[in-house]
Formats: structure tokens, sequence, C-alpha cells
């Protein structure tokens, strides 16, 4: 740098996606700004070609490996101004950095209640708001006490988790004997069999706004053992009701800071009226194909309000277009363990009733192991349609003609993969 040049202000982005879930290069002037990347291998073909630089690391969620990559990006190019991250994983990640480097932005405390359930639900709790009776798992002996006291079904999860990882379903005293609660703290809540809502949008720190309720069909967990997983926005106007009063309610009880949020509750039809009951959130932008259906059907890009407030710069207002236009979206389990290479794949869109966009590998593509959980799956379909039951008969019968196979990656095909094989972009 010579004596007369002047130092773009460094902002540092921490990404795993592969797809582009978040439009960087439209939330930022890279002109104007020296903007560095700190990605997966995978997640190389989402940054974009303004970058001004990029380190590669194994992990996002790896502190010291992305710790020490911001250092030489920091050599480079001076101190960071903000870090941003938009994953749930690398949330936290982000925060650390930021208190390392005194950025401005999230802090560790501040997302502690969005990332720990426990915290979280005890936040709920002393806020008189309807949730599922919990306790910290501490052993088996707690669990089966908790159980005698409050029945059987029962939730066990992790503490600290995303995409439903680790969660089981105990049905009686002698599932209890098949989990190990050694490694990782756990705690269980009991069993709420209503159905299962998502509600996405943006949270002033007062109440929300843009925002979208979703039922899933089918659930998270099932997805994990093998069902698909698809998700329907409401056009019932009392459960929507019902779900934005709760909703503001739960939001209140655990920040009065602006964010962008992702928030699962359970609905349960009572003589009067739908009740909510609280089950988790994130403190972040939802993930399968929320983004992509928000974009294209409500004309509101909730990535880049995230961006922005990582940033601290004002969330971006428009209008929601189309609000009685229904949006869905479909996922299909992997077709075997990743990695593994496509053998069989159906494109499914031109479908009547399907999907109006698919996101597909092609035949002899690889199937990543890679962190993003919902990205890298058999198959990701989204919807639209003027009703919940127009958009869930198409999401059902898509789901019964999909096909796609699947066999064990080899060391060569993965070797293919790395050197640039770009698969699963969204087509419609």
């Amino acid at each position: 740098m010579n004596a007369n040049s002047v130092a773009l202000p460094h902002i540092v982005v921490i990404n795993r996606w592969r797809e582009q879930y978040a439009r960087y290069a439209e939330y930022l002037d890279h002109t104007t700004h020296q903007v560095s990347y700190i990605t997966t291998e995978v997640g190389l073909p989402s940054v974009p070609e303004a970058a001004g630089d990029i380190l590669v690391v194994d992990r996002t969620d790896d502190l010291e490996a992305v710790r020490a990559a911001l250092r030489v990006l920091a050599v480079r190019h001076g101190r960071p101004e903000a870090i941003v991250a938009l994953k749930e994983d690398d949330l936290l990640i982000a925060a650390e950095l930021r208190e390392e480097w005194n950025c401005p932005g999230q802090r560790v405390g501040h997302l502690a209640r969005f990332r720990d359930k426990y915290l979280m639900a005890t936040a709920v709790a002393e806020a008189g708001l309807d949730l599922p009776d919990f306790t910290l798992a501490g052993d088996g002996t707690s669990i089966l006490e908790f159980g005698a006291k409050h029945g059987w079904p029962l939730i066990l999860k992790p503490v600290m988790g995303s995409s439903s990882e680790g969660v089981v379903k105990l049905d009686g005293p002698e599932d209890v004997l098949t989990v190990d609660l050694a490694d990782t703290p756990m705690m269980v809540q009991t069993f709420n069999p209503g159905r299962i809502y998502h509600v996405d949008g943006v949270f002033t720190g007062r109440e929300i706004k843009h925002w979208r309720a979703s039922r899933y069909v089918n659930t998270c967990l099932g997805f994990r053992s093998g069902d698909f997983l698809g998700s329907v926005e409401e056009d019932d106007e009392a459960v929507n009701r019902a779900i934005g009063e709760s909703t503001a309610d739960y939001l209140r009880a655990l920040s009065g800071d602006p964010l962008v949020f992702h928030l699962e509750l359970f609905v349960n039809d009572t003589p009067d009226g739908p009740r909510c009951s609280f089950l988790e959130v994130g403190a972040r932008v939802g993930g399968a194909e929320i983004p992509f259906v928000w974009r294209e059907l409500h004309g509101y890009d909730l990535m880049d309000a995230a961006f922005q407030l990582q940033l601290q710069r004002p969330v971006p207002q428009g209008q929601m277009a189309s609000p009685e236009e229904i949006g869905g979206y479909l996922l299909i389990p992997a077709p075997g363990a990743r990695p593994c290479r496509i053998t069989e794949v159906t494109s499914m869109v031109g479908s009547t009733p399907g999907p109006y966009a698919e996101a597909l590998l092609e035949v002899g593509d690889i199937l990543p192991l890679a962190d993003a959980y919902y990205e890298h799956v058999g198959g990701r379909f989204r919807f639209r349609g003027a009703t919940s039951r127009d958009v869930e008969q198409a999401l059902v019968a898509t789901a019964a003609a999909f096909r796609v196979s699947g066999v064990p990656a080899t060391p060569t095909d993965q070797a293919g993969a790395a050197q640039g094989q770009l698969a699963g972009a969204s087509r419609g």
C-alpha cells in the first residue's frame, strides 16, 4: 500500500453454503469495502467474484481454525471493522471473534438464549408463557424421575444443537437405557402432540414484522430417520392470529434488540381456539428453502435483513409482495450415507401438481458430507399456490413421485468433486 492510498473498511464474512442462500454482493458494495471470506471448500461457489480475499477452512464452526484465518486476513488487510456469519452454527463463532477484535454486533451473552435451549426455555417460562415442562438431563435417573412426574413419551435433546441432531423420543422408561448422556449436555421435555409450525420474520425489539407462519408436513426429527420434510404457509386467519400474538410474546421474553428470527412452536386446537406452546427459536434466518421462497414469492430478502443487522445498519424496510400467495417447500432425504454419488434422479418441475423450482444434483454428481445439513439432501423443491391445501397437495404428490438413488462415493469420485464440480443449483 502506498502512502497516498486509503485503506478500505475491512469486513469479514464466514460462509459454508454452496448455493446462494445469501447474495453477499448485493448486500454490501465490494468496491468500497475490503470484503474477505472465510469459507469451507464446499462453500466456495457462493463466494462472490468480487471478494477481496478468500481463506478456506475445514469447518467454519471450528473456532481455532477460523480465529487463525481471521488473524491472517487482519495482517493482510487491517483489523476487521465487522464480522458477519449468517448460518446458525457459525453465530457463536462470529460473536466470540467480535469480542476479541472489539467489533460491533451480537455478543456471546446476547446469543446465549438463542443457542442454549435450556436458557431459552427458562427465559420463556419465567415470562409466564406456555411451553412443555423441561429440566436438565444430568443422568438416566433424572430422566426417569421426570418421566414419573410428567408422564411419557418425552423428548431428549442436546442443550446446544441444530437440525434435530441428537434429538430422541423416549416412549417409556425402557428407552432411557438406550441413550448416552456422557458427552453432550442434554435436556428433557414433555411431548406435545400438537401441530408444529415455524415462524419466520423480523423482530424490531418490540413487535414482529414481515412474518409468515408455516406448518411442517412430517417433522425435522423424522427427516433424520428417512421421512420427507415439508412446510406449507398457513392461510387460516385464526391460527395466524394466535401464532402472531404468541411469537411476539416469546421474542420479547428473549430479547429487546432487533433480530431476524426462525421460531418453532406447537399449535393445539381447544374449545377457545388455537393455543400455542413454545418449542425453540434461532436468531437467524430459517434454513432449507425459506430464504428462496421469501425472495421469490414475497419479495423480501431475510438474509439481507440479517446481514445489515450484523453491520448494525437499519433493516431493509421493503414490502411483502403477494401476501396472499401461499408458499411451501419439500426436502427429500439423502439416498445414502454422504458422501454419495448420484445414480438416478427425477426432475419434477413441470409436473401437475408440482413445484415451481427445484434444486437437484445430476447423475454422477457427489452429494458431499457437508455441515449445511438441509442444503445437501436428496432433493429440494419449492411450491406456490392460492391456498395451503393446494400447496400441500402438490408437495405430497411430489414426494410420492420423486426418485433419487446413489452409491457410496469413492476417493476418485470425491477428488473429482473437489476439483470444481458445482452441483445442486436451483432450477425452475
